[in-house]
């Protein structure tokens, strides 16, 4: 999980065990990709950090089956190029969409801004549109 230099590696496989310093790392690059905010729910964050603070190495299944998913979205979005460009411009379109939708009468449409499908969509149309590519 860790590099050499004992930093976290951000194309790691979750064959070992989940510790305080792997979390930890994870969080700090993440807060400083602004993804921490942007990409996890208040709820994803919370289990985050009661870990860090609590734990010393994840043994529960329980806990890791929830931990798991959510670490492994912080690694997608921060593995390549194009998991910054989701969140810095796929994930600004779909909040703009989210909210018009919103304004038009779909409730549902609140969670559009975090489903990562939706959002890695909308960052490959725009990335791919000709103004986007003079930039």
């Amino acid at each position: 999980m860790h590099d050499r230099d004992g930093s976290f590696s951000t194309k790691t496989s979750f064959n070992s065990a989940l510790t305080r310093r792997t979390l930890a790392d994870l969080k700090r690059k993440a807060i400083r990709r602004g993804l921490w905010f942007k990409l996890l729910s208040k709820v994803e964050r919370s289990c985050i950090d009661i870990t860090i603070k609590v734990v010393t190495v994840v043994r529960s299944r329980r806990l890791r089956k929830v931990l798991v998913p959510v670490v492994q979205k912080l690694l997608g979005a921060m593995e390549n190029r194009l998991g910054q460009s989701i969140w810095q411009v796929g994930y600004k379109h779909a909040l703009k969409i989210s909210r018009i939708a919103q304004a038009w009468g779909n409730s549902s449409a609140i969670q559009w801004s975090k489903d990562s499908k939706f959002v890695r969509y909308l960052t490959i149309i725009r990335i791919n549109t000709p103004e986007m590519q003079k930039t």
